[in-house]
């Protein structure tokens, strides 16, 4: 236990003459005075560098907004003030089975007959065969079929032109060849 004191007496009698020597260390003499003075006055002396001229101003011309009388650009929908055109879904049809699917997951898979009364036989991703006539809707375009040949099917779809109105868009599905 004594020399456990001893120890930390020891070591606090360390501590405080490390703390006075830092103490002195900082303290400045008077010797040191004029020379700090000595620079001080010297970096105040030299002369100030000089500074980057200020850059000259644009003259922009001036812009007059003379749209008032214009369609309002954040409105939801621009309509065709002479009505459009008369294309548009049938709201009331009765939608086909083949509606349900889009147009690119539908594979023709063959067809029954020969000429105008030729039938297309079409399978779904319901892995179902259905067969497809002329005036038969299919796809989710509201696509009417015009024609059924042996190597393909034509049809026509009604897709919004983004102006309020119905465009048609022709379409067909080839005979998958597995």
């Amino acid at each position: 236990m004594r020399q456990y004191l001893s120890c930390r007496l020891l070591g606090a009698v360390a501590l405080v003459l490390v703390v006075a020597g830092c103490a002195r260390s900082v303290v400045s003499t008077p010797g040191d005075a004029p020379n700090l003075q000595n620079w001080v006055a010297d970096v105040r002396a030299r002369p100030a560098e000089p500074l980057d001229p200020l850059p000259v101003m644009q003259q922009f011309e001036t812009f007059e907004y003379a749209a008032q009388g214009l369609r309002d650009p954040f409105t939801d929908a621009w309509v065709n003030p002479e009505g459009g055109s008369s294309l548009r879904p049938d709201p009331d049809r009765r939608k086909e089975p083949l509606e349900a699917f889009p147009l690119d997951s539908l594979d023709m898979v063959g067809t029954i007959g020969r000429g105008a009364g030729a039938v297309a036989l079409v399978m779904g991703p319901d892995k179902v065969t259905y067969r497809v006539r002329p005036g038969i809707y299919m796809g989710q375009s509201d696509g009417r079929v015009t024609s059924v040949r042996e190597d393909g099917i034509e049809l026509i779809e009604l897709v919004p032109d983004g102006a309020g109105g119905w465009l048609e868009r022709p379409a067909s599905l080839a005979l998958d060849d597995r």
